[in-house]
């Protein structure tokens, strides 16, 4: 498979930073980098990998406070989420500091807002964007066909869902973006959620308790 994945447990609450690598160039992306920048960086630089944007699923800090950082530090662009997040990422340096982290938390306009059917291209490989309302209103996720893989942050777990007790939550948007916008690309689809372990779409469509 010429798409790698190196995945980093950051931040205090040990959010799933991705680092998406396209073997045939590569080409990196970093998606939700909540934090812990020194740990993403030498998984970066002991692969010597060459990092052409960074990803945001949703507006919580545990995903994206640092990425305004990170993005100055690479000197490279910001994609994702949806612009209805907005609110979350003005509210960084607050949430940061009510919750403790250990880092200058800054917020950022994305150099790209991403919305249902936008493509991301990384290197060879590519990304479908679903715009997956539900845990936030801006929540999106990524989906590679041809390696069977999606990003889906916060939506779906091994076991569980997003939670949706957040301002602007919905839990009947969650499932429905689950059911409509995930799961419509097949069980074979492996996927990368926000915390914890790997999953399928197949497996938890046939075995999550929050979805039957």
């Amino acid at each position: 498979m010429s798409l790698k994945i190196a995945i980093v447990p950051v931040t205090p609450f040990e959010q799933n930073c991705s680092i998406l690598v396209c073997d045939e160039t590569n080409q990196a992306a970093i998606v939700d980098p909540g934090g812990d920048l020194e740990k993403i960086l030498k998984v970066v630089n002991d692969n010597q990998l060459n990092v052409v944007k960074i990803l945001i699923t949703h507006g919580h800090l545990d995903h994206c406070s640092g990425a305004s950082e990170l993005s100055k530090q690479l000197n490279v662009p910001i994609e994702g989420p949806h612009k209805e997040d907005l609110f979350w990422i003005e509210q960084l340096s607050i949430q940061a500091q009510r919750f403790g982290f250990n880092h200058q938390a800054e917020s950022f306009i994305p150099n790209r807002w991403l919305v249902g059917g936008d493509t991301v291209k990384l290197g060879n490989q590519s990304f479908k964007v679903e715009h997956c309302p539900g845990h936030t209103p801006g929540h999106i996720a990524f989906i590679n066909e041809e390696a069977q893989i999606a990003i889906v942050g916060d939506l779906l777990f091994a076991g569980s869902i997003g939670r949706t007790d957040f301002p602007r939550g919905n839990h009947q948007d969650l499932i429905t973006s689950i059911k409509k916008n995930l799961f419509k690309y097949g069980d074979e689809i492996r996927f990368v959620p926000g915390h914890g372990p790997n999953s399928s779409f197949g497996e938890e469509r046939l075995n999550n308790p929050f979805l039957q």
